[in-house]
Formats: structure tokens, sequence, C-alpha cells
């Protein structure tokens, strides 16, 4: 299986490769896509955010090796080889806890960095752009490149096997978690602006000692002019010049890197592809697409019961616990009830960890699985492509609930495989 040395070094080539990023912790999200890989015989890498996982926790619960072996599990469950599977880290770097002391906030990424290295985890971003407690929030390129450099050396000496760790470096990136407002403007990344934080970055590399650790800086996450908010998707332009390509001509074994390339058409990503972004990260689409299933499933259950329903428990813990979505959507009252159910941002998915949303998911998979819906009342709500492929999944065992679940999500992620496949 392709490593994540090779695939590089493949979409610098031939610009036909790029992996595909799964930034989530959802278990069925994490089951669909490693399941899909499997079909498709292609690696993937599942990632984990600083804020998701760290070595308190996070908003998880699971500190970097609870993540692994949790993905693992899954992994086991749906037969698939760990091989397969690239662990990344992502935003690793002082931001959670941006509101300490820098020297504070530091010491606990060191602490995250050694601890996701020791876990297992081989791509890590280093990401330290945001500035800690008395600092700007975003720090000049100088300090940002000197920090990073400091957490690769904490990486380094983590690890047993510091020749399989790879890198990325890079600011330009949009906040953990993702998502703009609907008002903001995408601009690509300038060249110039590309050039010189690899300048800086391997400047501060060699000022550190890591000179010999350079070549496996393997990816810098750029903004490629594409990007979501709550309720707009900034479509990427194909049509616009290729100027960043040329900053690569001087690193043979660098990369480039995009995040939140979610909703896009899936022509985009071959483009990018061609462009030498070997890595295109998606995570709020793919829980997206779970909401939009649950909702279906349930949407098809009112029409047998009455009850309150997924779409009203989630709405009660929303509002009981607005913290997840209130800075992310603005506009009047209706407009943000809208959003928090159906908005690209897709904040509900920090809700379904919950006890009750899990229970309220359990009850309704359980009545779709002992009285499976006829037919016509599932193709209302479920495109004729997720009930061809559930079908496929239920002949493969698996129950009728989760079979339309899980076809909703390798929906959204089979543009991204279709690169590589």
């Amino acid at each position: 299986m392709l490593d994540f040395e090779a695939g590089v070094a493949k979409n610098r080539a031939t610009g036909d490769f790029a992996f595909t990023s799964v930034c989530s912790a959802h278990p069925d999200v994490i089951a669909a896509c490693l399941r899909l890989a499997k079909e498709r015989d292609v690696p993937v890498i599942i990632e984990a955010t600083s804020n998701q996982v760290n070595q308190f926790g996070g908003y998880t619960g699971m500190n970097p090796a609870d993540f692994i072996a949790f993905a693992l599990g899954i992994a086991k469950d749906t037969g698939v080889d760990p091989e397969r599977i690239i662990f990344g880290g992502d935003h690793l770097g002082p931001q959670a806890w941006r509101s300490e002391p820098p020297q504070v906030a530091m010491e606990k990424a060191r602490e995250m960095i050694a601890a996701y290295v020791a876990a297992g985890f081989t791509k890590i971003h280093l990401d330290c752009s945001e500035g800690c407690a008395g600092e700007p929030a975003q720090v000049g390129d100088d300090l940002c490149a000197a920090r990073a450099a400091d957490l690769a050396q904490v990486a380094e000496g983590a690890s047993t096997a510091p020749h399989t760790l790879s890198y990325i470096v890079g600011t330009e990136v949009p906040p953990p978690g993702g998502a703009r407002h609907d008002d903001e403007t995408v601009l690509p990344t300038d060249p110039a602006d590309a050039a010189r934080t690899i300048s800086i970055t391997k400047q501060a590399f060699a000022a550190a000692g890591l000179a010999h650790v350079w070549p496996r800086v393997r990816a810098l996450v750029v903004q490629p002019g594409l990007e979501f908010a709550p309720a707009h998707v900034h479509k990427f332009d194909e049509t616009q010049p290729d100027f960043l390509t040329p900053v690569l001509a001087d690193e043979a074994q660098m990369s480039f890197e995009a995040h939140s390339t979610d909703y896009q058409v899936p022509s985009v990503f071959r483009d990018l592809a061609r462009r030498h972004f070997s890595v295109m990260k998606v995570g709020p689409a793919l829980t997206f697409a779970y909401r939009q299933a649950i909702y279906a499933l349930a949407a098809v259950q009112a029409w047998r019961e009455d009850g309150p329903g997924v779409p009203a428990v989630m709405a009660a813990l929303m509002a009981d616990d607005p913290g997840y979505w209130a800075g992310h959507y603005h506009g009047d009252e209706p407009m943000q009830k809208l959003m928090c159910h159906f908005g690209y941002a897709d904040r509900i998915r920090y809700y379904w960890a919950k006890p009750e949303a899990q229970k309220a998911v359990a009850e309704l998979e359980a009545k779709i699985d002992t009285d499976p819906p006829a037919d016509p009342a599932l193709m209302q709500y479920f495109s004729h492509d997720v009930i061809e492929r559930a079908a496929v999944l239920q002949d493969r065992g698996l129950a009728t609930a989760k079979s339309f679940v899980h076809a909703q999500i390798e929906l959204a992620l089979a543009p991204y495989l279709d690169v590589i496949s």
C-alpha cells in the first residue's frame, strides 16, 4: 500500500494522485470511509485535530492513543487492513490553549506532539499560526516558523522511528472546525507568501539543527481559492491560472495540502491534484451526509408514528448547549434554526456523541431495522444512487438503517477517491 512519501512523490511526478484526508471522529463516518477505501483498494488518511484529541482528552474525551485504538477497532470491525490507514494530526500547535501565556501553551503543545507521535500518528501538521495570551491573533512568520521547528524537534525525539514521520507546514489554514462567514472573501494564497513561508520555515529548521529533517516536510498548506460558509459554498475556479506550482520548483519532496474542500464539485478534486495538491481534507461534508441520512430515516419514520423524533432531540440539545454553534451562525432566529440543523458548517456534528442523541438514533435505527420502510417511502427522501448502494451494503450484511447512512456518506466521499482509484 502506498505510504505518504510515495503518494506525494506520485503526485509531483504525475499530477493524477491525491490522498483523501478524512477529518472526523464519528464512528459511522470512519466506518463508511474505510469500507469504501478497501473496496477501491486505496489508502486513506484519518486525521484528528488538537481540539478534538489531545493529552487532556479534547472534546471527544480521547487522547491520541485512544483515538488510534478507536479507529483501529472500527477497521477491524469492517475488515480493513490497518496498513491502509495513515494517521494524521491536524492543527498541532498551541491554539487549543491560546488563552494561556505563550510559554504555558507551547509546553502543552510539546506534550501533545509527543503524545501524538508516541501513539502512532505519522503525518504531523505543525500549525503555530495563532497567537497566545498577550500576542496578536496571528503571529508573524518568523515566530510561527520557530515554534514549528520547536515542535518538530519534540516529534523527532518522541518517535522510535523518526524516518516514518512526515511534516506539514503552512499558516494559510482555516480555524479548527472549518467554515467562514458567508460574506467573507476567499482569495488564493499569493505565491510570494507561499515561497516566503517555505524559506523562513526551512531556515528555522536549520537553526534548530533539523536541516536533515527538512526532506520530510512533505506538504505546504495553502489556500487554493475554495471554502464553505454556513449557507454558501465558495466554489473553486478551475479556469484560474496555476501560479502556485512554481513555488515548489526547488522542493522536490514537497506538495500542497488543501483544507476545507468540502462540498466542491467532483471535477475540482482532479484539478487540484493536477496543481500538485497531494492532500485534500474533508470532514463536515461527511457528517453533513450522516445527518442527511438520519434525518431522512426520521422523516420516513414520522409517517408511521407520532413522537418527537431525532430532529426534535437534536434541536433541544442545541438549544440547551449553544456553545458549539452560537458564534458561527448569524441572522434572525428562523435562519439560525435552519443553520443549526442544515448549515454547511455542520456544527450539529458536535452533538451526536451526547447520550440523548445516541439514544434517539439507536431507537430510530432499531425501528427501521425491525420494520424496513417500503421503497416508495424511501424514494421520497433518498436519491436513487443511495438506495441502490444501500441494497448492495445490505447484501453484504449491513443492517437496513446503517446501509442507508453509510451509502449517503459514501456518496459524499466517492469523488475524492475517484482521483486515485
